[in-house]
């Protein structure tokens, strides 16, 4: 009975850490457009300052993983937490130099991207292979819930409040820190995994022959969709209304309504089975299709729709591709699968910069076609796969 006790409030502090960590990287998300005016950048330097954070990600992700298979989940996990303490406080001189908030946004995938591995690994050590669902579940609304509040508290008080680039970094810190106390609190500083056999520290999941064969067919394309999705809709989207440099708060709102979405699509996302991922695609090119609508109209509405649907469609994603990770990967090899994993899903945040960097933004209608021409592939790729897979 103690140790279900102690499993269930293990449970929760993962849960916790895996959502203020999720906070604390889309808080400078509406704020791109502040550092935009104050720093006059072109929109292709605005996406690369959002897509940094995944050159700080692929060392963590691919290292971080492997070294918690090693060494204990908490023993990598809060030294990451610190990591993420320390970007938000480097956000705090952003406003007044490029390079600064260039930084920032690095450390803070560096930190991030061990949270998440190795975090979600731990759910999926207290949920076993058969709770993989669970665990996915868990997992993708911690993350999603923090992915959407974030942006829309950082919106509101850089819109209302005082020191728009000051305060939103201020309150992820006071919640960071007391996730991170509660770790500390609940298993202690951690303690070297009993009776696994390690792997080293290069990402070896240990999958077997179908089990690497359907990482590469079926995980890797879904991964990549997770966050390709919800980075052009709070990125790129914006760009397509008149005005895009007032629109800080809607940008915070967009950003809540897209990964919002992802959050509340969970609870169905079981009853789709094997058909979350091939869907979840297919919902993330009816977004790309829309954003095209949006960029022809300048409506807001057509903005708000492909938000939806990038949402949706992101969060079906990171749900699949949770459980697919869960099932496959063995308990020694957890940690490098999920790190690997979210090495795949944020190559997606490459997006915004490819949609970008070659277009001037009143002709951004045509890499989100292409885009959308890509993802329905993709959709028709996992449709495929998942029926080979089944027969």
């Amino acid at each position: 009975m103690q140790d279900a006790s102690r499993d269930a409030r293990t449970w929760w502090v993962a849960c916790g850490l895996l959502f203020v960590t999720a906070f604390g990287t889309n808080v400078p998300t509406p704020l791109l457009l502040v550092y935009r005016v104050e720093l006059d950048l072109a929109a292709s330097t605005l996406a690369a300052v959002f897509g940094v954070y995944a050159l700080g990600l692929a060392p963590s992700l691919l290292l971080g993983g492997p070294a918690s298979d090693r060494f204990g989940r908490v023993r990598v996990l809060l030294p990451a937490a610190l990591g993420v303490v320390g970007a938000s406080l480097l956000f705090l001189g952003g406003g007044s130099a490029l390079w600064l908030l260039f930084a920032a946004r690095f450390v803070q995938g560096l930190a991030s991207g061990a949270v998440f591995s190795v975090a979600s690994a731990w759910l999926q050590d207290l949920a076993g292979t058969a709770g993989a669902p669970r665990a996915a579940r868990a997992a993708s609304i911690a993350q999603t819930a923090g992915f959407c509040l974030g942006p829309l508290t950082s919106g509101l008080l850089a819109t209302y409040g005082p020191w728009p680039l000051t305060l939103p970094y201020l309150v992820h810190v006071a919640l960071m820190v007391p996730a991170a106390v509660a770790v500390v609190l609940v298993v202690g500083t951690g303690s070297r995994p009993a009776g696994v056999v390690p792997r080293g520290l290069l990402p070896r999941p240990g999958l077997d022959v179908p089990g690497r064969r359907t990482f590469v067919r079926v995980v890797v394309p879904t991964a990549v969709c997770v966050y390709a999705f919800p980075s052009v809709s709070v990125t790129v989207l914006p760009l397509l209304l008149p005005d895009a440099s007032g629109l800080v708060a809607f940008t915070g709102l967009l950003a809540a309504l897209t990964l919002g979405t992802g959050t509340l699509v969970q609870p169905f996302a079981h009853r789709l089975g094997p058909r979350t991922g091939p869907i979840g695609a297919g919902l993330g090119a009816l977004g790309f299709a829309a954003g095209t609508v949006a960029a022809y109209s300048s409506s807001i509405v057509a903005v708000g729709v492909a938000g939806v649907l990038l949402g949706a469609g992101g969060g079906l994603c990171l749900n699949a591709g949770l459980t697919l990770v869960g099932r496959l990967a063995p308990a020694a090899g957890r940690g490098a699968a999920n790190g690997l994993f979210y090495t795949a899903a944020y190559l997606g945040f490459a997006a915004p910069y490819l949609a970008t960097a070659f277009v001037t933004v009143d002709a951004l209608a045509w890499p989100l076609l292409i885009l959308a021409a890509v993802t329905a592939a993709t959709a028709v790729w996992l449709v495929l796969r998942t029926r080979a897979d089944d027969g």
